[in-house]
């Protein structure tokens, strides 16, 4: 049985789901059956990078889930070798060809990679593939306020979608508020703090009991009800499911608070987009 994820408008006027699924190391064989089984469970939006390796696994379980092209949300992006205004260009036309679905829905720079200063020529490049029609959304990963509102400044185009780290240890309070200024949608990478122990702290613990839910599905709907959308990978159906299945509770104000209250900072001080960069 298939969940239903709401959708909302961004600010483009394209879809977007309230939930997606994370594809990183979800490669070969395996990986396109756990992407189609992702799909044909619920999941409208699909997150992969040239940098996971897997564009052409996505593209396949695509074509084998049986779902209409039209309802799925495929999103990758632009790594930093590949930073500049013709080569987003390449990189987003090799990336349409890899996936082979026609086009992307939604494109991203991958890292800001600031020592390199190119980012701003790479999302004029990426506009020009949306005004060809390769393209339907662009948008950014890892993106500053102030790194927004540079792109806003020299282009005039506000991105639709800024994919950063976010969890209730690091809930990117200024930044979300950042974003509904400019009408940005927040998407959440590493939603549940993997390699952490969010997922044993009490106050989780605790409303997935009063919920009578598990502590993974209390913390992606925190997310909804911050208004970002999670995208959790996961390979193992049932595991998909549960973290699909978040739309039929809500948390109170003082359970989001409380939950807010985990805050603490990165669990990786390395991946701060001011010093980290990736190519």
């Amino acid at each position: 049985m298939s969940i239903d994820i709401p959708q909302i408008t961004l600010n483009d006027g394209q879809r977007f789901a309230e939930l997606g699924l994370g594809t990183y190391n979800l490669t070969g064989d395996a990986g396109v059956s756990a992407i189609a089984a992702g799909i044909r469970g619920g999941y409208r939006v699909v997150d992969t990078a040239v940098n996971y390796g897997n564009e052409r696994e996505v593209g396949e379980a695509v074509r084998a889930s049986g779902i209409d092209r039209d309802d799925v949300i495929v999103t990758t992006k632009v790594p930093g070798r590949h930073h500049g205004y013709d080569e987003a260009i390449a990189s987003g036309r090799a990336s349409n060809e890899t996936l082979g679905l026609d086009r992307i829905d939604l494109l991203l720079i991958h890292w800001p990679n600031p020592s390199v200063d190119k980012y701003v020529d790479t999302f004029r490049g990426m506009l020009a593939l949306r005004d060809e029609g390769i393209v339907r959304s662009v948008g950014v990963s890892n993106f500053t306020e102030q790194m927004i509102d540079r792109l806003l400044d020299e282009t005039g185009v506000a991105p639709a979608v800024n994919q950063v780290e976010m969890h209730p240890y690091f809930p990117q309070t200024a930044l979300r508020a950042h974003h509904r200024t400019h009408g940005i949608r927040t998407e959440s990478w590493s939603p549940l703090a993997r390699r952490s122990e969010l997922l044993q702290e009490p106050v989780l613990t605790e409303l997935a009991a009063a919920h009578d839910v598990s502590p993974s599905q209390i913390v992606l709907r925190w997310h909804v009800e911050m208004g970002s959308t999670p995208i959790p990978k996961s390979q193992d159906p049932e595991r998909q499911r549960e973290n699909a299945d978040v739309f039929g509770f809500s948390l109170s104000a003082d359970e989001v608070q409380a939950i807010g209250a985990l805050e603490r900072g990165r669990i990786r001080a390395d991946m701060d987009p001011l010093t980290h960069e990736e190519m």
